[in-house]
């Protein structure tokens, strides 16, 4: 008989005898009755894998030819072998037996432990009879849910959150124009721009993206004059305020004193060293503008958003919504007089999707709205079909009145409405039962701001004649309300939105809502008094609390003004009149303004000023300036 059948047979022994030991112990338990844990099956089929895969070991080891030597070690290994799977048969059994006990002395206790699991389900209930019992948990429970809400409402999306997609007028020309006829005008720019070029070092200059606008090639290197500090935060706000470098306010005392005598030679001997300075480049935009180069006052535009936006701090996202900056503080104002003018900017390319977004950036920073961004947002929305935004608008945004109260919202609403109707002839909405009609909002309107009528149909002009009779009702007659900021209102609303009602669409709805209000009002004299005490009690003030809002400002008319008065475009349109005596002080001699010097002066910046209408060099009289005249072929009789 050989040895491996010998360990054949002493394994097999070994495996009966623990089956029988495992017999003998599961009878003589006292909890004989439990049933067995069907994870130990899986501990005896582990067993009996390993068996059979000793044997299937074993007789692959059977074809091995048995020498003297390999006779001897197997005697050996089986001794060890043997004394192994008795220990590992041991531990096997005092491994089962514990797993055993511990099972048994588990099994009474389950009854046990399925109870204060169903007592700790019921407490956790939200039931009023488990609240009375624990009152501390539940209080917490309702100022967590108080507290859930109020940071819901800090943190869902604000009316006035800006597509930054939107924002690029390139995007907005390629939907309307076609992606083609854009990209063959951006290569005939670059063409043009290309030899605009300053001279000096050519290396290669990457501009930093910025979101507001897309910066040129040609444009100087940011210099980090300009910085922005965190201030505070209150209710749902981050604060925020713009930080001069001691540089930048040596250029900002230069530039005063060139204001001061308005020399515009001294504003370009500012931007020389510091081509962002932003109110050079506020002043050369006016400038720029005055005289017709509207692509290079836009580009001076341009560059001061760049500026500006370079300087963010890098927890400053004004397109969330969430951000304030205070025009109180004065190194704020120069981003809102900017985005002003970008936003007119985009309105005359015909932008009007970008210009919308520009004016909610505007309305968002400020909630006092030192620019009058409510004054022209309907306008926006409506030139961009924005209608469903508008409404909601007028729903979501908070103001001291009720927004329906302005004369711009009271009419553009009903405007809003009747196109929105429009779309929803094809389908049926659940919620136009509920809202009012765009005659009815357009009733409303013109009960509450009637002397609008008048003036719309001077300005537009409306030249039908049944509004001859409808101007001839007492209620439409007069063009003044008694109240200065509704008056001002009115104006700004008037020279703002009157292209809209060029359309005969709305003419037709204008005129057939007039007619029905001198209806009603034949029959009813009483409503129009009523109307009269709605709009005292919003406008009571004596005073206009919107002058600071200029009409020009809301104008699509470029202004222009003549050569001789361009060296005071400087000065706010408000003090131009009483600095005209001012001036003749500065200016004597029939206000011929004095002779100006050409030697040891930069040449750029003398081939600037030569081209600025008042400039004068002096003639052959004036020994000084004769030589200097002759060289640049500035005489008298080539005054530009």
């Amino acid at each position: 008989m050989s040895i491996r059948l010998l360990k054949k047979v002493l394994k097999e022994q070994e495996q009966r005898l623990q089956q029988e030991e495992e017999e003998d112990a599961e009878e003589e338990s006292p909890n004989a009755g439990v049933a067995a844990n069907p994870f130990d099956l899986l501990n005896h089929g582990d067993d009996d894998e390993d068996v059979h895969d000793d044997e299937a070991e074993q007789e692959n080891d059977s074809d091995i030819t048995d020498g003297p030597f390999m006779r001897d070690a197997d005697k050996q290994e089986n001794v060890m072998k043997s004394g192994a799977g008795v220990v590992s048969t041991s531990n096997q059994r005092s491994k089962k037996k514990k797993k055993k006990k511990c099972k048994a002395g588990l099994s009474p206790s389950t009854n046990q432990v399925e109870k204060p699991l169903d007592e700790s389900l019921e407490t956790l209930s939200l039931d009023v009879d488990s609240s009375r019992d624990q009152p501390g948990p539940t209080k917490t429970k309702s100022e967590n849910a108080r507290r859930h809400e109020e940071y819901v409402k800090q943190n869902s999306p604000s009316i006035l959150q800006v597509d930054s997609k939107c924002l690029n007028p390139e995007n907005e020309l390629k939907r309307i124009f076609g992606s083609k006829v854009v990209k063959s005008f951006e290569k005939s720019n670059q063409a043009s721009s290309s030899r605009q070029v300053r001279g000096g070092r050519r290396g290669s200059h990457y501009a930093r993206k910025t979101i507001l606008i897309t910066p040129s090639e040609h444009w100087p290197r940011w210099d980090g004059s300009l910085s922005m500090e965190y201030l505070e935060s209150r209710d749902g706000f981050h604060y925020f305020r713009y930080v001069h470098a001691s540089p930048y306010d040596q250029a900002q005392r230069a530039f005063e004193a060139a204001k001061a005598v308005h020399d515009l030679n001294g504003i370009a001997s500012v931007m020389v060293y510091h081509p962002y300075h932003l109110d050079s480049l506020i002043t050369m935009a006016d400038y720029f503008k005055f005289v017709g180069e509207q692509q290079m006052s836009a580009d001076a535009i341009a560059k001061c958003l760049y500026a500006l936006e370079c300087a963010w701090h890098p927890m400053f996202t004004p397109l969330q919504g969430n951000c304030q900056l205070k025009i109180t503080h004065e190194t704020n104002k120069p981003l809102f007089t900017t985005l002003f003018m970008h936003m007119k900017n985009m309105d005359k390319r015909g932008c009007h999707r970008s210009a919308l977004e520009v004016c909610k950036l505007l309305l968002s920073l400020d909630a006092d709205d030192p620019m009058g961004a409510m004054f022209c947002i309907d306008y926006f929305a409506l030139r961009a079909e924005e209608y469903a935004w508008l409404e909601q608008f007028s729903e979501e945004y908070k103001s001291d009145n009720s927004i329906w109260l302005f004369p711009n919202f009271s009419y553009s609403l009903a405007i809003c409405r009747y196109y929105l109707e429009q779309q929803e002839t094809s389908r049926e909405d659940c919620g136009g039962a509920t809202r009012a009609t765009s005659v009815d909002l357009m009733k409303q309107a013109l009960m509450l701001h009637p002397s609008v009528l008048k003036k719309l149909v001077v300005k537009v002009p409306l030249k039908d004649r049944a509004w001859t009779s409808i101007l001839k009702h007492n209620i439409f007659r007069s063009e003044k309300t008694g109240s200065p900021s509704l008056d001002h209102l009115i104006n700004i609303y008037v020279e703002r939105s009157y292209i809209i009602w060029r359309l005969p669409d709305m003419q037709k709805l204008l005129r057939d809502t007039a007619v029905q209000v001198l209806e009603t009002l034949e029959h009813s004299s009483s409503d129009a008094k009523d109307w009269a005490c709605v709009r005292k009690e919003a406008f009571s003030s004596e005073n206009n609390e919107y002058g600071h809002l200029l009409v020009s400002d809301f104008s699509d008319v470029v202004p222009t003004l003549p050569p001789e008065n361009l060296q005071n475009f400087m000065i706010d349109p408000r003090m131009r009149e009483a600095e005209q005596n001012v001036d003749l002080v500065i200016n004597p001699q029939n206000n011929i303004p004095a002779p100006r010097d050409v030697a040891n002066r930069n040449a750029l910046a003398v081939l600037f000023e030569s081209m600025l209408p008042w400039v004068n060099y002096g003639d052959g009289e004036h020994g000084g300036a004769n030589e200097g005249d002759q060289v640049n072929g500035h005489g008298p009789h080539n005054e530009h």
